[in-house]
């Protein structure tokens, strides 16, 4: 199946991108999407795709036909848990991560047990107006269902205007609310708005009340919990359909060093009437267990581990399932497989070469521990081709010493024998 893009199909009136010019004002928040326009850089390409030819000019598919505004706010929670179970109800969620979460390494998740998948996070307004920028940041195919496709934004007008790109290609539109670096404070979005509720509950409103897929908002807490409480509360009133919350502060950033708060969640999960999905400290099936059963959450997110192990939701984790005596099924999962996979994978859906190039040091990255002189020649590659990669994933399998993955299958049946791992309380 060859991947959607949207510039092919987009009415030339709503193409509002005039120039590539470099010399065009640029505020720091376009820095997502400076290698627009500064010097070439092989890396920003998009790969070739040998494996299919050029893809024809696709028609949109029909956007669906907007319902009537609910006439109650019971009607409103009653449509948001309608459209979550039209949905499967999905548990296990790539989250969103900037060159990360991107089609080929959505669908190589979906693979491994995946339910549904997040975007990367655009930019709305380079989004709205630039059709090179969405020609390469967004792609998606049939397959590639149930999606969030996310955006970060402070202005509800550029906002809807971009939304209505991709409605017809998604399951929801997500709003940022939880990016906690630099590049969101300089752009003032993200997790900065939490400074500003009114002007986040406008842009969840004019989403709501104009589109015609659900809202969703992916958060971060607060330092005191009322202040979550009454954030997330009011989300739901705003129009919000699906809550996603990481459970962590704005100033929590380092995930390694801060653990998230499950007890916040659970309180968020208790608050709301519509869906909630918990992100945080999700490594492996027994983290998505166990935060299941604490916060009562109706799915979990799971953005780092997965960019070392995308199959961590099919049940496989790292050597410590085998040294847990967790020997049962097959002889584990070789990393160099899943990135040969992975390859595949772009060669059929193409995207630029830095995130090829970024996902490949995650994946690999216990093969290159050991054979740091494959690393180094691959740094040194200015220009990357299907055929060099490939022959390096080759050489290292040949010369061995990769983490394989093991699946622990006690785990994983208790948790499927359980029935979705954890009752909705909808």
């Amino acid at each position: 199946m060859l991947p959607r893009r949207l510039a092919p199909f987009l009415p030339k009136s709503r193409l509002l991108f005039r120039s590539l010019n470099p010399s065009l004002a640029m505020s720091p928040s376009d820095a997502a999407a400076a290698h627009l326009t500064t010097a070439p850089d092989p890396d920003e390409d998009i790969c070739p795709s040998p494996a299919a030819p050029a893809a024809p000019e696709e028609i949109a598919p029909p956007v669906p036909t907007p319902l009537p505004p609910p006439a109650s706010a019971e009607e409103r929670v009653e449509r948001a848990w309608a459209h979550w179970r039209r949905l499967g109800s999905p548990r296990l969620v790539v989250a969103p991560m900037v060159d990360n979460s991107e089609l080929p390494f959505r669908m190589l998740c979906r693979r491994y047990g995946a339910d549904a998948a997040y975007t990367p996070m655009l930019h709305s307004r380079i989004f709205s107006e630039n059709e090179k920028h969405r020609d390469m940041e967004f792609t998606t195919c049939k397959e590639d269902r149930p999606l969030f496709v996310q955006f970060c934004a402070n202005d509800p007008d550029i906002l809807l205007q971009a939304a209505k790109l991709v409605e017809a290609h998604c399951d929801y539109v997500d709003l940022n609310f939880g990016c906690p670096q630099r590049i969101a404070k300089r752009g003032y979005y993200g997790a900065f708005l939490m400074d500003n509720l009114p002007l986040v509950k406008s842009l969840v409103q004019n989403l709501s009340e104009n589109l015609c897929v659900p809202v969703s908002c992916k958060i971060r807490i607060f330092p005191r919990l009322e202040d979550t409480l009454a954030y997330a509360k009011m989300l739901e009133e705003a129009g919000a359909s699906l809550v996603a919350v990481h459970g962590r502060t704005r100033d929590e950033k380092d995930g390694k060093k801060f653990r998230a708060d499950w007890d916040a969640i659970k309180a968020v999960k208790d608050a709301l009437r519509i869906p909630v999905l918990a992100n945080g400290n999700i490594r492996h099936m027994e983290d998505v267990k166990s935060c299941l059963q604490h916060t009562g959450a109706d799915g979990v997110l799971s953005a780092e581990p997965l960019l070392e192990n995308p199959a961590l939701f099919a049940g496989f984790g790292t050597k410590e399932w085998k040294e847990d005596g967790n020997e049962d099924g097959d002889g584990g999962l070789d990393p160099a497989d899943l990135a040969i996979e992975y390859l595949k994978l772009c060669e059929q859906y193409p995207v630029p070469w830095r995130m090829i190039r970024s996902h490949l040091h995650k994946l690999l990255g216990s093969c290159f521990r050991v054979h740091p002189q494959v690393r180094e020649e691959f740094n040194a590659q200015t220009k990357l081709t299907f055929e060099g990669l490939h022959d390096m994933v080759k050489k290292l399998k040949e010369l061995g010493g990769g983490i394989p993955l093991y699946r622990d299958q006690t785990s994983l049946q208790s948790q499927i024998g359980s029935n979705g791992l954890a009752a909705s309380n909808a």
